[in-house]
């Protein structure tokens, strides 16, 4: 580079001219200031007032409150109507206490997994393009964002531990306090590691991968309980030392992540904006499918060592099966599903106050549906691109059938594993193995019928919710795959509440499970009323 002549004659240097590009530099801004003007710009090309900020903060408060006391009576009166506790537990039993403490080990392993697969501290697209590069502290550009995700991780935490604490055990006053507060703080201290461990230069894989072994160590945990024999009927409150002692282990973290914010590389904060952008969009948009997608992306490995021969693809309908079978193995975070999804029924046949018609029922319904669903992750990943689906020489009934094999292959051995629990609970258990084989199918065709939905229509007309303005008739959507739960697996259903099983029961489920593969292979979106009323119309439309 020349140098350019200064006033006066005399020569400087370049870097001596407070001028680029024939103007003058000014004072760098501070990164406070540049969230500021950020913020104030989005304000002012928003048309929001700050009275329908406090209006829509009302809203969600309220909301969140509604939704949480709601829950509450429900845990309650699931509590009173649950038979009382033994003085002292059986050898081969867990203690309802117990098994609220495993869950909030697996709900902690769950939130380890959600906040690796997001990456805790993250940039949006057009934040990224225009602050990362400005010569500013980057510490005081991601501040909020580090902030934001244990936050939300703190309220849904104590609430969570609020409702167990005074749904299920019953306690309340200070108890109830320490440990909603113990329960914050413990959630956000879990977010905060994976934000430290990011900072660190951990993958977004490695803590995903972290947050997944500790869910899998919470039913292998409760089941080494269960055959050491005795566990303790009642577990301690938590006392003031060890909530202040909780938050002060938080408090370190968070000072040790405000440290090294200026660490985090671009790209890193890029990935984690962009995951968390694409979370959020399908929670918006009522998209459960793009919401697995996006959590599943963080826990997929960028290069594999091995390279399957893929074998057993023999013609275009073993191709496909094929490809859901790779799909299936290569996605742990569902591998780690179906393992918790099969722990379900058999905690809730060995807790003494949940081996009941009620508790073996919606232990059955939580367990099965996140089996199923962990099992039709090809299924959802043709929807969104459905190139194999066009390439094979294949129907689309075929297809839909084909793509409930591997769902149906995984059902059938969750079912065995499950009903053999609920046989050992209610007796005559190869008559519940035989309830389970008939039953398999239609947990794969829901599950299928699930991820071919639709998406909600947003151009119908809306309505006003608590929850903000939906589409109408957006719950028929939602409600594609669980209707087949609900509906031919009544014979199930009505066994689990008589604890019996019987040839009728057996023959009417088999009939239901032929009728539920029927359905999730037609490929028709709307619903046999909607079609008979559209074509009402068109006969109308037509004679006049």
């Amino acid at each position: 580079m020349t140098d350019l002549d200064a006033p006066g004659g005399d020569a400087s240097p370049v870097d001596d001219d407070p001028r680029v590009g024939g103007f003058d530099l000014g004072e760098v801004p501070s990164a406070r200031s540049i969230r500021r003007f950020t913020a104030q710009a989005a304000r002012a090309r928003a048309g929001a007032s700050i009275g329908s900020l406090l209006t829509d903060l009302y809203s969600v408060v309220t909301s969140i409150a509604i939704s949480v006391l709601i829950v509450l009576g429900v845990v309650q009166q699931l509590r009173d109507s649950l038979p009382p506790a033994p003085p002292v537990q059986e050898p081969g039993g867990l203690s309802l206490p117990m098994l609220g403490a495993f869950l909030l080990l697996a709900a902690a392993g769950a939130l380890l997994s959600t906040a690796g697969s997001l990456g805790p501290v993250g940039t949006e697209g057009a934040q990224s393009a225009w602050w990362l590069p400005l010569p500013v502290d980057r510490r005081g550009l991601l501040r909020p964002a580090a902030a934001r995700l244990p936050l939300v991780a703190a309220l849904a935490g104590g609430a969570v531990v609020v409702v167990l604490e005074a749904g299920l055990l019953g306690r309340g006053g200070a108890d109830l306090v320490r440990a909603g507060l113990l329960g914050a703080v413990t959630a956000a201290g879990v977010v905060l590691i994976a934000a430290l461990a990011q900072s660190l230069g951990a993958t977004r894989r490695r803590i995903a991968l972290a947050g997944d072994a500790v869910l899998v160590a919470a039913p292998v945990l409760a089941g080494v309980v269960v055959l050491a024999g005795r566990t303790p009927a009642t577990l301690p409150s938590p006392a003031w030392p060890v909530v202040l002692a909780a938050a002060v282990l938080a408090a370190v973290l968070a000072v040790q992540l405000d440290r090294r914010l200026g660490d985090l590389p671009g790209r890193t904060l890029r990935e984690g904006g962009s995951v968390a952008a694409q979370a959020v969009g399908a929670v918006v948009s009522l998209d459960s499918r793009e919401l697995g997608r996006a959590l599943s992306g963080g826990a997929v490995a960028a290069t594999r060592r091995r390279v399957s021969r893929l074998r057993t693809a023999r013609g275009p309908a073993t191709a496909l099966v094929t490809a859901d079978l790779v799909v299936l193995r290569r996605s742990l975070r569902h591998l780690v599903q179906l393992v918790v999804a099969a722990g379900l029924p058999l905690l809730a046949t060995v807790v003494p106050q949940l081996a009941s018609p009620v508790g073996v029922l919606v232990a059955v319904l939580l367990g099965g549906w996140m089996a199923s669903s962990a099992s039709a992750e090809g299924a959802r990943w043709a929807e969104m691109a459905p190139i194999l689906d066009r390439l094979l020489p294949l129907g689309d009934r075929t297809v839909r059938r084909l793509r409930m094999v591997v769902p149906g292959v995984v059902m059938l051995v969750w079912s065995l594993v499950a009903f053999a629990a609920v046989g050992r609970w209610a007796g005559a258990t190869p008559d519940w193995l035989v309830l389970a084989v008939v039953s398999a199918p239609v947990w794969a065709a829901a599950a299928v019928r699930a991820a071919y939905r639709p998406a909600p229509r947003w151009d119908k007309p809306l309505i006003a919710t608590p929850a903000g303005a939906l589409p109408t008739g957006v719950l028929q959507v939602i409600a594609r795959g669980p209707d087949l739960v609900a509906l031919c697996l009544l014979p199930l259903w009505i066994a689990i509440g008589l604890t019996t099983v019987s040839t009728i029961m057996v023959t009417s489920q088999l009939l239901l499970s032929v009728v539920a593969v029927m359905i999730a292979s037609s490929t028709a979106e709307k619903g046999w009323m909607e079609r008979m009323l559209e074509e009402q119309d068109q006969r109308k439309g037509a004679s006049s």
